[in-house]
């Protein structure tokens, strides 16, 4: 049995060291009383009675404890055994020593909040001579066992480590990917510290152009990533490697900006691109699930989608900017009736200004007579010309949007960017650069030269349609009627924007979404939940442009 763990009342609240070569299997839980593991008297939660009910003060105390005091004490068996979920829990444990090589730690709990502990991990990680400090915080919830009435420790990978998900593991040897440094378009560095949102696409540019770049590897605690299109996170670096400089299409201005307006709302997402080029500008997201949602989100995009929408009547012969439509308050479409927000109406309105207060019958009516094509059209159009579902190659892992073919009352839907139409901010901030360039460039991160990547390619928009879709962009955002007006109002130089509402199932309120060009800039921004597009998104996109040139 390897000893040397410790287990004792440090400054008012119990601390667990874990000392000498491993981890040891006795304890002096001084003052704690019958709470210690292994020890004492049963208390009621070990009674053979079945309690029921929210556990107490009492049981989160004593249960959380005694996990963390076995946990210390490298007994995985023990703390597993007081988690609702023990064969998971024992793993998980057994590995904190076995193979990401903790040796030392002090795990400090704070005060409970309801049923949650926090704590403080002071550790110490040593692998093949090297030994490094390593300190992070975590929490557990206690919560009562569905069988047996017991108060265990709802099991979650989180439990070891904050950023640990199910099915990944820490790990701590030589790294299997060569370092790098990673630099804006302008040579500047890019870290996780400075640029959070970029922390993931850090991680996978590593691990795909770490080599090519030059690095080389090093020694480094990491987690182990459950995706195959993931990247694993390393948390500790024992011994840098070399650094390969990888030089990215990310501006740090713009990025920077990104990151204080994703900041303004929760779970906001944008992206931003060069319509002249196709370059990656900014990708940032502040999201409680860490969720990158801005490259690799699948929702509806909302009217915002009628960008495309737009181009499709145009192309068809079924209307132009500055033609009449027709915009009344709700429309049927095969048994079921559309209605604008509030059932506004336009009693003579054109395409351009139907846009711009985003009236939904306007952008339905119109279609009807293409017939049997209308189920397939706006498909055609978001693949062909605006290059969506083409499976973009920009360098990290993306979702290149989704526009199939649909049916019935799907298919009115779809043309105010409803039913089955699947879009991310990194989608519609390419689909606004589309449609001003007049020319579908894919976005991307890195050079295709970098590894000889195939870019998607795209017809170029027909004459006369790019700069339609520019007059409607840019008169909703400066018309005193145009829904972007407000929030495009301290944007510089050229602009437009189309805002965009989204119902999607689960959401309290509908997704706020807004997409917008300033100059040789475009971005996209979704906040789910978050309102009317101008009204979260807009601010967000709106931080973003005036980075820009």
């Amino acid at each position: 049995m390897r000893s040397g763990a410790k287990v004792g009342i440090v400054g008012g609240v119990f601390a667990l060291v874990l000392g000498g070569v491993g981890y040891g299997a006795y304890n002096i839980l001084d003052g704690l009383g019958d709470s210690g593991v292994g020890g004492g008297t049963s208390t009621a939660a070990d009674s053979s009675e079945v309690r029921s009910g929210p556990v107490t003060g009492e049981e989160i105390a004593d249960t959380s404890k005694k996990f963390l005091a076995a946990w210390a004490e490298g007994d995985a068996a023990v703390a597993a055994a007081l988690t609702n979920n023990k064969a998971d829990a024992e793993t998980a444990l057994t590995g904190y020593s076995d193979t990401a090589h903790v040796t030392k730690a002090v795990i400090t709990p704070g005060e409970a909040a309801g049923s949650t502990v926090p704590y403080t991990v002071k550790a110490t990680v040593s692998y093949k001579g090297t030994t490094k400090s390593w300190s992070y915080a975590s929490k557990l919830t206690v919560v009562r066992g569905l069988t047996t009435g017991r108060p265990l420790v709802d099991w979650k990978p989180s439990v070891i480590h904050p950023d640990l998900a199910k099915g990944e593991s820490l790990e701590t040897g030589e790294s299997s990917t060569a370092s790098i440094e990673a630099l804006d378009r302008n040579g500047q560095v890019l870290t996780k510290e400075e640029y959070p949102s970029l922390g993931g696409i850090l991680d996978e540019l590593r691990n795909k152009y770490g080599e090519k770049a030059g690095g080389t590897t090093g020694i480094e605690t990491w987690i182990n990533s459950a995706n195959a299109d993931g990247a694993d996170k390393t948390l500790l670096t024992l011994v840098k490697g070399k650094s390969g400089k990888l030089q990215t299409t990310i501006d740090a201005k713009i990025q920077a900006a990104a990151e204080r307006g994703v900041k303004k709302f929760a779970e906001a997402s944008v992206a931003a691109v060069e319509p002249s080029t196709g370059a990656i500008r900014a990708i940032a997201n502040n999201r409680g699930d860490g969720f990158d949602a801005a490259r690799k989100g699948k929702v509806a995009p909302g009217s915002t989608m009628k960008i495309i929408t737009a181009a499709m009547i145009i192309q068809n012969g079924l209307g132009s900017a500055n033609g009449p439509v027709k915009c009344p308050s709700s429309v049927p479409w095969l048994g079921v009736t559309f209605h604008n927000l509030n059932n506004f109406s336009m009693p003579s309105a054109t395409l351009k200004t139907a846009f711009a207060r985003s009236c939904n019958t306007a952008f339905i009516k119109p279609v009807l007579p293409l017939g049997d094509k209308r189920d397939t059209a706006l498909g055609n159009e978001a693949k062909q010309y605006f290059g969506i579902g083409q499976n973009w190659q920009s360098g990290i892992v993306t979702v290149d949007g989704s526009v199939p073919a649909s049916q019935d009352a799907e298919t009115a839907a779809s043309f105010i960017g409803q039913g089955k139409i699947e879009m991310n901010p990194l989608n519609m901030a390419s689909v606004t650069a589309t449609a001003v360039k007049g020319q579908f460039l894919q976005p991307y991160i890195v050079p295709k030269d970098l590894d000889n990547r195939t870019f998607a390619v795209a017809s170029p928009l027909p004459p006369g349609v790019s700069s339609q879709l520019t007059e409607m962009l840019r008169y909703t955002a400066t018309a005193p009627e145009g829904t972007a007006t407000e929030a495009m109002a301290n944007v510089r130089g050229d602009k437009g924007a189309k805002t965009g509402s989204a119902e999607v199932d689960g959401h309290a309120t509908s997704d706020s979404w807004f997409t917008g060009f300033s100059n040789d800039l475009a971005a996209a921004a979704l906040v789910q939940s978050g309102g009317h597009g101008g009204d979260a998104a807009g601010p967000v996109v709106a931080e973003v442009l005036r980075a820009g040139p």
